[in-house]
């Protein structure tokens, strides 16, 4: 199979290598019910050291960065209680954890979350956190210039191996919430 974007040696659909993802993201690939077919969502194997998105682009194509998307992890705290989300941005842009994220979380103080928290959460390692098999508690809050493209280059759970995810299947996540102005330049 050839990647929908990008110049990848190997690209094969989700849903036939689910032992290249994490349990969490295995899981929800095998059971996906959106629009959106999971033979869609497609994986591609890359090499751990350049999982970074600045050095990724700068190994596989400048073209990719205009097409990927950072998912972090975020804690809003609010009268000793913390909720985890995740936000799903264009790599171009930075989250807005301050106003946006704040906000919608009803948060008093919104923060990046500690590493080895957002790790131990989402089950995956830290530079390669996809939206995709996050716990189902969580909200995901996706930027709509996300969703707007054709294919979003994302985290595969792992740092070696990204998810090529149609645009508009990042609205049908669980817990997903589709705001503007959530990245900013």
């Amino acid at each position: 199979m050839r990647a929908p974007i990008g110049h990848f040696d190997t690209a094969t659909p989700a849903p036939d290598c689910l032992d290249e993802l994490v349990g969490p993201v295995a899981d929800a690939v095998r059971q996906w019910s959106g629009s959106v077919p999971a033979d869609r969502f497609v994986h591609v194997d890359t090499d751990p050291q350049w999982a970074d998105t600045a050095v990724f682009v700068e190994h596989y194509g400048r073209e990719l960065l205009e097409q990927s998307a950072n998912c972090v992890v975020v804690a809003g705290k609010r009268g000793g209680e913390t909720t985890l989300a995740a936000c799903v941005v264009l790599s171009t842009t930075r989250v807005d954890v301050n106003g946006v994220v704040r906000r919608r979380l009803g948060a008093r103080k919104a923060s990046f979350a500690a590493m080895d928290t957002a790790v131990g959460e989402t089950g995956m390692e830290y530079g390669g956190i996809t939206p995709i098999g996050l716990p189902a508690a969580w909200p995901v809050l996706v930027d709509s210039a996300v969703v707007d493209l054709p294919y979003v280059l994302v985290g595969s759970g792992r740092r070696r191996g990204k998810l090529l995810v149609p645009g508009k299947a990042f609205a049908e996540l669980p817990g997903a919430v589709v705001l503007e102005g959530l990245g900013v330049a």
